[in-house]
């Protein structure tokens, strides 16, 4: 069987390259595709061909995908948490120095001096003062988040001296058993917010994350804070923070999202949408979404789904099935006994919920015939069934 992939936004080949050529047709242009792999390219308008059955988020965030049109469709959402979590890492770490150390500020100073080489020198010993800046062992830095991103960021944190206290009250046991056991865990987002002297946020943007920092939490921090955002636009309201900047409250602001507004403030660095964009990352996220779109449409497999339930099984039996449909009562009773009628028996089945969906993986020992597929397929509440 062959599969048609619409690939957009310039995947990298290092994912592309798993999908062989001989099963896979990709093209950046496609009516009819099984499965879409993206990075940032605005999908809220697009009409969902009955073909697609898979769509591949090259990064964590979701925001450009319509995940509510892409369930009623029965499509599988997948993303690639943790795959540019070093990358990001990496970035805020240098906000932290860039921040601490004025170093933006001070970069511009020098690069603006005019004169001989003389006088430039005489103006750096003169100038150079207003550039002094500060070290970061025995500071807090407050990491709202405790993901693969929020975790990686902490244990840096913890190598270059810091006090580090984070909050996420949804952290998965693989990133407790990850995090430095020199972290803190805070009672709660308050907490966070009043002990800290640096603050970086690694969550999506939803309604309780919606500005997170405003007028009245600003009032609860530290004065000189430094505050950082390379996690969504909106999780921190930018015209709070300036106020905050203006009045001393806030030290600096660095984050990932420009605007008119944050460009004019002479202490607030932006950069344009960088957290992400290093080589290593975009080849990690393009190789982990190929995988996992492989591997469903192959063999059914759901992994690091964004809007259904984790499923996955070694195949047993000569037919798979697999089945999405809305979490009703008595699917998995209607599936046995339309199998049950035609003498098919089923080796394996597996269902798991999320939500308003559930997914079952239905291996049986037999093929099975077309009437039985649509039988299946008419089910009141399916809405995507495959048979591979």
């Amino acid at each position: 069987m062959s599969y048609n992939i619409l690939a957009l936004n310039n995947i990298s080949e290092k994912g592309l390259c798993l999908l062989p050529s001989a099963e896979y047709s990709i093209s950046e242009e496609d009516n009819n595709p099984d499965a879409i792999l993206l990075r940032s390219n605005n999908m809220h308008d697009y009409d969902i061909p009955k073909s697609l059955k898979a769509m591949g988020r090259a990064g964590a965030g979701v925001n450009n995908i319509p995940l509510d049109k892409m369930s009623d469709a029965g499509v599988v959402v997948f993303n690639a948490p943790g795959a540019n979590s070093n990358a990001v890492k990496e970035l805020v770490i240098a906000a932290m120095l860039m921040s601490c150390r004025n170093l933006v500020a001070g970069h511009n100073f020098a690069k603006n001096l005019q004169g001989t080489d003389e006088e430039i020198h005489k103006q750096v010993e003169a100038g150079k003062k207003n550039f002094g800046g500060f070290e970061l062992p025995n500071r807090t830095l407050g990491v709202i988040g405790l993901g693969a991103i929020g975790v990686r960021i902490a244990n840096a944190a913890r190598l270059l001296g810091m006090r580090v206290i984070g909050f996420d009250p949804r952290i998965s046991i693989d990133n407790a058993w990850g995090l430095d056991a020199n972290v803190e865990k805070a009672k709660n987002l308050e907490q966070v917010l009043e002990e800290a002297d640096f603050i970086t946020f690694h969550v999506p943007l939803v309604e309780a994350t919606k500005d997170i920092i405003n007028e009245e939490s600003l009032q609860t921090m530290k004065d000189n804070v430094i505050i950082l955002n390379f996690a969504r636009n909106g999780i921190v309201n930018d015209k709070a923070v300036c106020k905050g900047l203006d009045s001393g409250k806030v030290y600096s602001y660095i984050c990932d999202f420009p605007s008119n507004l944050l460009n004019g403030h002479d202490r607030v660095v932006t950069l344009p949408h960088l957290g992400a964009s290093t080589r290593e990352a975009e080849e990690n996220c393009a190789i982990m979404v190929a995988e996992q779109v492989k591997d469903y449409l192959e063999n059914g497999n759901i992994k690091n789904s964004v809007n259904l339930p984790n499923v996955e099984a070694p195949r047993k039996g000569v037919t798979r099935i697999t089945i999405i449909n809305k979490n009703v009562p008595d699917m998995l009773g209607q599936v046995s006994r339309i199998l049950g009628k035609t003498g098919t028996n089923i080796s394996q089945m597996i269902n798991d919920s999320r939500g308003e969906l559930a997914y079952s993986i239905v291996d049986v020992d037999s093929t099975i015939s077309q009437q039985v597929e649509m039988e299946l397929a008419e089910i009141e509440g399916v809405l995507k069934l495959r048979v591979l």
